[in-house]
């Protein structure tokens, strides 16, 4: 018979949320410039927030996805202008895309 501490341990394992957790976009980013930006779950996707530099506290977009493959919006915290964007993660390198009207992008690639 499984004790209720057992069972709460095995259900925080399937949980969503823990899902969430092991995706590789979660967790925190360097820019070429040396700031930092961190993805969290939040609802059915992953937030950013900036960690240092000048834009500290800005979102820099909201996606979706999984298994490293991500889309949504991208915000320029510089100007808080939204685009269309994608991220493909690994456990060491995020290439995250904006794009205007699907034909002119722009990409950045952060490292861990």
């Amino acid at each position: 018979m499984l004790r209720p501490a057992t069972l709460c341990l095995a259900a925080a394992l399937v949980s969503p949320a823990a899902a969430l957790a092991a995706e590789p976009i979660v967790g925190t980013w360097r820019l070429a410039n040396g700031e930092t930006v961190t993805y969290a779950p939040c609802g059915d996707g992953f937030c950013s927030v900036v960690d240092s530099g000048r834009y500290k506290g800005k979102s820099v977009g909201r996606l979706t996805g999984s298994n490293g493959q991500y889309v949504g919006t991208v915000i320029d915290p510089s100007s808080d202008k939204s685009y269309e964007g994608r991220a493909e993660a690994t456990k060491t390198k995020l290439d995250l895309t904006g794009c205007v009207a699907k034909v002119f992008c722009r990409t950045q690639t952060w490292t861990r």
